[in-house]
């Protein structure tokens, strides 16, 4: 073999110079590399929208299930007896005082009538005639042509006559109020009822009935509650009359398709004493019903004041968050960290809590993004642009009394 050359070896020098030169560079730029590694960014704070509280008026109010009563009801009956000639209204009609509602068969109260004049024009005549032979007897017995007897029988006569002549009168009177009797009238304003005996049926006098007469303008409503309440209740109003500081009637009624009664109620009535066996008092209110649109055994509604809160803070119900019987909320402090903190909240307005302790006015309580964080961790508040207002509002609590019952079928 022969053996390389100098020009030869000296290419294999250069060679492996350059691969260690390369080799040492890497080296080196791979320590700087490894000397110039950063920390990983950390994430940016969640995103989350927050409401600042702030103090409103609010009236709270309560539902209470009522039932409509009429303030009268009567109860229509002949006082007379006889055949039923004809019923002259609609079965539930609305009617007006002295509106003629049933007729009885008038032809035997015609004839008593006239056969109570015939017998007052009779004894008219006799008491015209005896009238006669006293004014003759008198001269006479100045005379002493007849006997004392003679002229007192004369005097007897005449009155006797006279007395006749009144209960004749009286006679006829009856006779005239039998025959008033037999056309029925409504005694007041009112709801009719259906008719119970129909034309051809036999009405006995004062013990047939015959129809049932409602008022409804005004109309009472009863309903109950709780002795606390009441206090309560009284409080809101100032005094026990029903009426608020203002003046203006403060219950309000729902009907059962969940519409509102346009007319409102006053306090009328509360029961003397409580009932032990549920701790409530009867309560009744009157109110306005022009309409006819309450008529009487309807079930409504009673809005009652339960009470005023000046300076009211509510939560959106979203924000609130309710585990094991508790109610929290997270605050959002200067520091952006959102802690939570425990609330009583008792009411609800709308879609709203209405706060009784544990949050005061102008704290920042995150509404969304409750998921995007844990307690305690910096966020992002993002002031919400359907912040609560502060006008005052009407609320409406859980019903204090339970609905009432839907009929059976069948």
């Amino acid at each position: 073999m022969r053996r390389p050359t100098a020009s030869l070896r000296a290419f294999f020098a250069r060679s492996h110079i350059g691969v260690r030169v390369t080799t040492a560079a890497f080296a080196v730029f791979a320590i700087t590399a490894c000397g110039q590694k950063s920390e990983p960014a950390q994430p940016a704070p969640p995103e989350v929208t927050v409401i600042r509280l702030t103090p409103a008026p609010v009236t709270v109010f309560e539902e209470y299930v009522g039932q409509t009563e009429a303030i009268d009801t009567v109860e229509i009956r002949a006082r007379v007896g006889g055949i039923l000639e004809r019923q002259t209204y609609i079965d539930g009609a609305n009617v007006r005082k002295n509106d003629l509602l049933f007729v009885v068969d008038q032809q035997p109260f015609l004839t008593a009538l006239e056969q109570a004049k015939a017998n007052l024009a009779q004894a008219q005549a006799s008491l015209e005639n005896s009238k006669q032979n006293l004014a003759r007897a008198e001269p006479l017995l100045s005379d002493q042509a007849i006997s004392k007897q003679d002229y007192d029988a004369a005097l007897a006569k005449q009155r006797s006559d006279a007395a006749s002549v009144e209960a004749m009168r009286a006679q006829v009177h009856t006779a005239e109020l039998n025959l008033a009797y037999a056309s029925v009238h409504a005694p007041r304003d009112g709801v009719v009822s259906k008719a119970l005996i129909r034309p051809g049926g036999l009405v006995n006098a004062s013990s047939t009935l015959l129809t049932t007469l409602y008022s409804v303008d005004p109309i009472h409503v009863n309903f109950t509650v709780g002795e606390q309440k009441l206090v309560e209740l009284k409080q809101v109003l100032g005094n026990p009359s029903g009426k608020s500081p203002n003046g203006s009637a403060p219950f309000r009624l729902k009907l059962i398709d969940g519409s509102d009664h346009p007319q409102r109620g006053r306090l009328d009535f509360v029961d003397a004493a409580v009932d032990p066996r549920s701790g409530t008092l009867q309560v009744r209110v009157t109110v306005p019903n022009p309409e006819h649109a309450l008529r009487p055994g309807q079930f409504v509604r009673v809005i009652v004041p339960a009470r005023e809160d000046a300076n009211a803070l509510r939560v959106p119900q979203r924000a609130v968050t309710e585990l094991l019987g508790t109610q929290s909320v997270f605050v959002v402090g200067p520091d952006n960290k959102a802690t939570p903190r425990e609330i009583v909240a008792k009411t609800r307005i709308g879609g709203d809590w209405l706060v009784d302790k544990g949050l005061n006015a102008n704290e920042v309580v995150v509404v969304d993004g409750i998921s995007k964080f844990r307690p305690g961790a910096v966020v992002k508040p993002v002031m919400a642009q359907d912040a609560l207002k502060s006008a005052p509002a009407e609320s409406v609590t859980v019903p204090a009394t339970p609905p009432p019952a839907a009929p059976k079928k069948g």
